[in-house]
């Protein structure tokens, strides 16, 4: 069985990528790592927002001069222009999100490589295409850009009916991620900062507050917020999406695999 991929992780890349995953995580999760003082609102950490489309920059480069030819380039073009459309086509009403499942399944067929830089670039060109360009569309890029690693870093053994279920399963776990994360890094904004000796809420990030008490906050946040109808649309609308179409798509990807493709040597 063939384990070849379009895009190659070679180890530069996957070293750069692992860097750039654990600022991004520093940057999402950094509610728990900061203290804001006395402050009665948050501001955004703006050295994290200037370095992360750097960092992000920096991956593309690395992974395509890790062997992305004009095929290549081709398939990842289409791929990402279409999940522009289908992102502005469903606009994320409640929760009901078509880009993800098509990025599932191109870093399923073409590699974790492959994959993030699909979802990069197709949550970059959607946010063209719906004037969605603010502080949040780094991380919405880098979020997405793990959706479609982690798809191609799923077990490449499994075919068939049980390959389906895995995808469909990894859709579901992968939406409710993907929200959590992107609250994280918000939290603090949306709700604004409670500071230890003033009236406090359930809910609000408390400036100094041990990472348990804040983690549970948010959790209770999301919870209340998020879980219960952007995810849970997203994560049915990837389950469905995979098991309705995922056999059709996934055969005509792998075709164009099989025409496009770079040994992995």
């Amino acid at each position: 069985m063939s384990t070849e991929v379009a895009l190659p992780l070679r180890w530069r890349t996957a070293l750069v990528l692992g860097l750039a995953s654990v600022a991004g995580l520093m940057m999402i999760f950094w509610p728990l790592l900061l203290d804001v003082g006395d402050a009665q609102r948050a501001d955004p950490p703006f050295l994290f927002l200037a370095l992360l489309p750097i960092i992000l920059v920096v991956v593309l480069a690395e992974m395509s001069e890790g062997g992305m030819d004009a095929r290549v380039l081709a398939v990842l073009g289409v791929l990402a222009a279409i999940n522009a459309v289908l992102r502005a086509l469903s606009a994320g009403t409640a929760g009901l999100e078509l880009v993800f499942f098509l990025l599932i399944l191109g870093g399923r067929v073409f590699g974790p490589a492959f994959g993030f830089v699909l979802g990069c670039l197709s949550l970059f060109a959607s946010a063209l295409m719906t004037a969605g360009v603010g502080p949040w569309l780094p991380f919405q890029m880098l979020v997405a850009g793990w959706v479609g690693l982690g798809a191609g870093l799923l077990p490449r053994r499994l075919r068939g009916r049980r390959e389906i279920v895995m995808l469909v399963v990894y859709g579901i776990v992968a939406a409710y991620v993907y929200g959590i994360l992107l609250n994280m890094w918000g939290w603090p904004f949306i709700l604004g900062v409670e500071v230890p000796g003033h009236e406090q809420t359930e809910l609000s990030y408390v400036s100094g507050a041990p990472v348990g008490e804040n983690l549970h906050r948010f959790l209770i946040y999301t919870l209340l917020t998020s879980t219960g109808g952007w995810d849970t649309g997203r994560a049915i609308t990837n389950a469905v999406a995979i098991a309705l179409l995922g056999p059709a798509v996934l055969a005509t990807l792998r075709r164009a695999a099989r025409r496009a493709t770079i040994s992995r040597a």
